[in-house]
């Protein structure tokens, strides 16, 4: 039986379905829960292993460290509960799945087994659930229950955090509910002490949603949803290439039993002809039927020219009726009535399975740390809370209101109410579903009438695309948008027109007229179709105001970075002297670098994340073969350190390096500190590979070969150093709306026509260039402030270095 040390007691399980992410909560809430003096438990099996328990005793294990005077070294010698919880010997048996091995160390008859910090290390970057999950019927019958709360009690463990999805969270919450009348059985039965009865009289649980659905509701997005659906984007851009090479259909179905997010996002994301959702049965015409309506979509698309057609299928997916859409029968459809070569691919648990993406481990990260926090303020008065995001902030909702209100919709989807399901989704829900319509569908009739057309013209500049132009670097994204700023302009009756190369090419005349079939493989294309350029409209500002005017722009777009941001405020104030200007202009940031002000995200970053993270694993195996290797790895992003602080805390990276917090002798002294007694304490002979990571701004004096030498002199025997720069491999409609409301050419254009499309929270917000200057640090190309600015300081907290240095 564990002995009492005075401190909270935390496990933390995994039930339900896995999803990709888990690994990331664990880690987090084992990491978070030691910084703030727990001890810290994992439950093998999910609630199946707390039915069972453990029938072995604890057999704890401590590696000697490489180093015997880094213990002495670590905080100068002042113990700390990370010292004290270090490693207990059974992290490498769950990540190797050898803890059920016959032979040697076992955990065989232990299903709660106690971990510590370096037992959880590297863990977020596996697929999947390491401490396993299973669906338990023993727990949900009292005995079941039961036999969990003796075994919790047994060991002392007082908190409780599950990650799974609506069922696993239910259960949680009954089992705190009955917490007080099972405590009070195993008492009368003697199995525990009046001692143990008082100690345990409250059982504190938090929920975190692991599903790749995202069907749980009050909460914008689910942990292992983004990589579910990044699988199938992955699969339908193979699929894609033998589907027009073929001139064959496919039907995919993917996983959505009660919620079609993945299917609808799908759709958007890839460009698909038709999909098929719980929420929304395909709408018909009095007397016709579904098969009738996806047939002339359909053939429409192929009347224009198109080869493939990609119809995706939610498994949950109904008609109006509630009759099954299956995805055979949509291909009999297809077969018979269009004459198509159709092929029907189920995806299946690949979607559950491999690495988690960027965002697959950043927000269960920073969820597990509220769970904590959760954790140890709770009472026996405060609800149950479930961690959840919304609006970029995460929160807690009680957890039975989510749950509630999660099959309220599978309860308006049975009863045929589905305005009432579509109502209880997200309001980003909606608007993904009228955007995949607004850009799938190729309409016979325009939505205006002929006086309102207008000629729309996008730029990209990568650093600026109705006219339609990119403008600076390219970035992922960039196509996707203009594809569905062309198909909105054409369904309006708008002529959309594209300029190659930024001003560059607008000054070269360098401009075409864009079609409805022409960008329709965008969508999956990264860089820019149409080119970039940085050169900034003042280069010549009365030849592009008479090229606006020989053209007769109406209104214009520029897709791009900081760039594009100054171009639209040299165009906003040349509007005194050039009448031309005098039209609705927009910017959509589009930058791996992140650095619009006023805007949380903009085009292309997550993308570059997710490059940087799969680099980094790279790296990261290459270093921890190597056992004691270093790697300082740059990565772009200018002067703001967006990329590199989310990508240390996607990466576990052990030392981050922005322009914001700059370097200088003392810092690198501290780091080079820091890595010798962090190597010092890994258990001897298993050392493991760290990263470094810096901002190729971050100094102009400290560069990533200056860091790499003096890491690699300064480390002795301790460790090596290498580097790698990954430079450009991380290159890799809303806004209409508000264009149409904005006055066509007049005398004096209002402020508001002239504006950045801002992502703010949940909502976009159209600002106003001259706003977005007093936000912007114009020198330095970045915002004054960052929503972002404080994850460094848990970087730094999850690989210990304030308990350490």
């Amino acid at each position: 039986m564990s002995q009492s040390t005075g401190k909270m007691k935390l496990a933390v399980l995994t039930s339900g379905g896995d999803s990709a992410g888990m690994n990331a909560v664990v880690r987090a809430i084992v990491k978070i829960g030691i910084l703030r003096g727990c001890e810290t438990w994992i439950v093998r099996e999910g609630y199946e292993g707390l039915v069972r328990g453990n029938t072995q005793a604890h057999s704890l294990h401590t590696d000697l460290p490489a180093d015997a005077s880094a213990l002495k070294s670590a905080h100068r010698g002042v113990p700390t509960n990370l010292m004290e919880n270090l490693r207990f010997g059974d992290g490498d048996l769950l990540r190797d799945g050898t803890g059920d091995h016959h032979h040697g160390r076992t955990l065989k008859g232990r299903y709660i087994v106690r971990v510590g910090w370096d037992d959880v290390r590297g863990w977020f970057a596996e697929g999947g659930t390491l401490i396993g999950t299973a669906r338990s019927a023993a727990f949900r019958t009292p005995e079941g229950r039961l036999s969990a709360a003796r075994n919790l009690i047994k060991e002392g463990i007082d908190a409780l955090a599950v990650c799974g999805g609506d069922g696993s969270l239910t259960g949680a919450d009954l089992f705190r509910s009955e917490w007080p009348s099972l405590v009070s059985q195993l008492l009368t039965q003697g199995v525990i002490t009046e001692e143990q009865a008082e100690k345990h009289g409250h059982l504190k649980i938090v929920g975190l949603v692991g599903s790749i659905d995202n069907d749980m509701s009050m909460t914008d997005l689910t942990i292992g949803a983004p990589t579910a659906l990044h699988r199938i984007c992955e699969a339908i851009d193979n699929i894609n290439s033998t589907a027009a090479s073929h001139s064959r259909a496919f039907v995919l179905e993917v996983m959505g039993r009660h919620c079609g997010w993945l299917a609808l996002l799908a759709g958007v994301s890839s460009g698909a002809d038709f999909i098929f959702i719980p929420e929304r049965p395909p709408q018909t015409i009095p007397g016709g039927t579904w098969e009738d309506d996806m047939c002339e979509a359909i053939r429409g698309h192929r009347e224009a020219g198109k080869r493939k057609t990609i119809v995706i299928v939610a498994e949950g997916a109904l008609d109006e009726n509630l009759q099954p859409i299956r995805a055979e029968y949509v291909k009999e459809v297809l077969t018979e009535r269009l004459g198509l070569d159709t092929r029907v691919t189920t995806l299946g648990h690949t979607q559950r399975g491999g690495r988690p993406c960027a965002f697959d481990r950043i927000l269960p990260t920073l969820q597990g740390e509220e769970a904590v926090k959760a954790l140890l303020e709770a009472t026996p008065d405060t609800p149950s809370y479930m961690i959840g995001v919304r609006e970029n902030k995460i929160i807690r909702v009680p957890l039975m209101e989510a749950v509630a209100m999660t099959r309220a919709v599978a309860d308006a989807i049975g009863a045929k109410d589905f305005a009432k399901a579509m109502s209880m989704r997200d309001p980003e829900f909606y608007q993904s579903l009228e955007g995949f319509f607004a850009t799938s569908t190729l309409f016979k009739e325009k939505q205006l009438p002929h006086y309102r057309v207008i000629r729309p013209c996008t730029l990209y500049l990568t650093k600026c695309g109705l006219i339609l132009r990119s403008m600076g670097a390219p970035a992922g994204g960039m196509n996707a948008a203009t594809r569905a700023a062309v198909r909105y302009c054409i369904k309006q009756g708008h002529h959309p027109l594209a300029v190659h190369n930024g001003f560059r090419g607008l000054l070269d005349d360098n401009i075409h007229e864009l079609s409805w079939l022409g960008v329709d493989a965008w969508t999956s294309r990264g860089g820019s179709e149409l080119g970039t350029n940085r050169t900034l409209p003042d280069v010549d500002l009365g030849a592009v105001a008479a090229r606006f005017q020989e053209h007769n722009f109406h209104a214009l777009l520029m897709i791009g970075g900081f760039e594009a941001f100054n171009a639209l405020l040299i165009l906003e104030t040349g509007r005194k002297h050039y009448p031309a200007f005098h039209i609705p202009m927009a910017h959509l940031p589009a930058t791996i670098s992140n650095n619009v002000p006023m805007t949380e995200f903009s085009l292309g970053s997550d993308t570059s994340l997710n490059a940087l993270v799969d680099a980094c694993d790279s790296i990261k195996q290459s270093a921890s073969a190597s056992r004691n290797r270093v790697f300082v790895v740059e990565t772009q992003g200018g002067k703001c350190g967006y990329l590199a602080t989310m990508g240390a805390l996607a990466t576990g990276a052990s030392i981050v390096y922005t322009p914001e917090q700059g370097m200088n002798l003392d810092t690198l002294r501290q780091d080079v500190k820091f890595l010798k007694i962090r190597y010092g304490l890994d258990a001897k002979g298993k050392s493991e590979g760290r990263m470094v990571i810096r901002n190729e701004c971050a100094s102009t004096v400290y560069t990533t070969d200056v860091v790499t030498k003096m890491f690699k002199e300064e480390g002795g025997n301790l460790f090596d150093a290498r580097s790698a720069s990954l430079g450009h491999t991380l290159q890799g409609w809303e806004h209409h709306d508000a264009l149409q409301k904005q006055v066509g050419k007049v005398k004096q254009a209002p402020p508001e026509s002239a504006a950045v499309i801002t992502i703010q929270g949940s909502a976009l917000e159209w600002v106003p260039v001259q706003e977005m200057v007093q936000h912007a640090d114009m020198k330095n190309r970045r915002g004054k402030t960052a929503w972002w600015a404080e994850i460094k300081d848990l970087v730094e907290a999850l690989v210990g270095r304030p308990e350490i240095l």
